[in-house]
């Protein structure tokens, strides 16, 4: 045998962009070649920055503030969205070029929007994401404590006491992992307070198929073999689909009816191969008693705030979002 033949061989392929070699080598090429071709319009009444949050896993966060924006009614301050991107757990991220829903969020509720990095599998197998989130919000918590000391924008502009936890498909997953460890009292963030938490295109799943599944729209975005490898290239090797990750109301995971979970904004498109899976979580959280208003967008593609972030839906999505966070912060 020649010394060309013994090369590694790619035993799991994802996109082109993430493979996985027989050897356990992970090689990784350009995310661009997933991105749409659109361009947008920019939003010029924002401003951004990036900041380091986890020195050690060289993790950033970036803020959006807008540049003069009024401030929700009987604050001086804004309320904060902390914002989890998509990508199944093994893409994206919080810099990525759709980042133009994070620039509409901080003009148009208005909020500052902070955009959180983290770790990607399968380098880094969850739960490293789930932690990663939860270093976010004690860093977050940090910032809080140092009062007029924080970071310039975030002294300036966030209300802490006004926080929501908020992500798009696996960052919706995500952020659901995350605000059940505030609130059950595995992860403190006082002065921080989670007062809202949004789910947009959930990424959650289960051993047994959905009927959505089994026969799933013609034209989506996201489909069941792709949703499969995710979680495959994701998940702890050898975790099945309903790992408590993947399936927070399923066989092998706890019970959440002692949780007091703060109201939920579950976003659901309806030419999504999970819409059944977000439908099921929605419904799972008011037989527990929970708030959760759940927003239907009918003939929408999974991550279609993220796709298509100046399209009509997206425009509506904005003011249920703010319609949301109003009275959030009324209560």
């Amino acid at each position: 045998m020649s010394g060309g033949d013994t090369a590694p061989r790619v035993v799991q392929d994802l996109f082109g962009v993430v493979q996985i070699l027989c050897d356990g080598t992970v090689v990784r090429a350009d995310e661009p070649v997933l991105q749409p071709k659109e361009t947008y319009p920019d939003v010029p009444g924002v401003q951004w920055k990036d900041a380091v949050y986890h020195a050690v896993h060289g993790l950033r966060v970036r803020v959006y503030r807008p540049a003069s924006s009024p401030p929700l009614a009987g604050s001086s301050k804004l309320p904060v969205l902390v914002y989890f991107h998509g990508g199944g757990y093994c893409i994206g991220s919080f810099a990525e070029p759709y980042f133009h829903s994070c620039l509409r969020a901080a003009e148009e509720l208005p909020a500052v929007v902070l955009s959180v990095q983290y770790r990607l599998a399968p380098e880094h197998r969850l739960p490293a994401a789930i932690h990663d989130g939860a270093d976010f919000l004690s860093w977050l918590r940090g910032q809080a404590e140092l009062g007029a000391g924080a970071d310039p924008w975030l002294a300036e502009s966030a209300d802490f006491a006004r926080t929501f936890v908020s992500g798009v498909s696996a960052g919706a997953n995500l952020a659901h992992h995350v605000t059940v460890q505030v609130v059950s009292g595995q992860l403190t963030v006082s002065p921080v307070c989670v007062v809202g938490y949004v789910l947009l295109s959930a990424f959650f799943g289960s051993a047994e198929r959905t009927a959505v599944e089994i026969d799933p729209p013609a034209d989506v975005s996201l489909t069941v073999e792709m949703s499969d490898q995710f979680w495959h290239m994701s998940l702890p090797v050898g975790a099945s689909r309903d790992h408590p990750v993947a399936n927070p109301f399923g066989p092998e995971s706890p019970s959440l009816a002692s949780v007091d979970l703060p109201p939920a904004l579950v976003v659901a498109p309806g030419s999504d191969v999970l819409r059944d899976h977000v439908h099921g979580y929605a419904a799972s959280l008011k037989k527990l008693g929970k708030a959760v208003e759940v927003a239907e967008f009918e003939g929408e593609q999974h991550g279609f705030s993220v796709l298509r972030p100046f399209g009509e839906a997206a425009d509506e999505l904005l003011r249920v979002l703010r319609r949301f966070v109003y009275t959030a912060t009324e209560r």
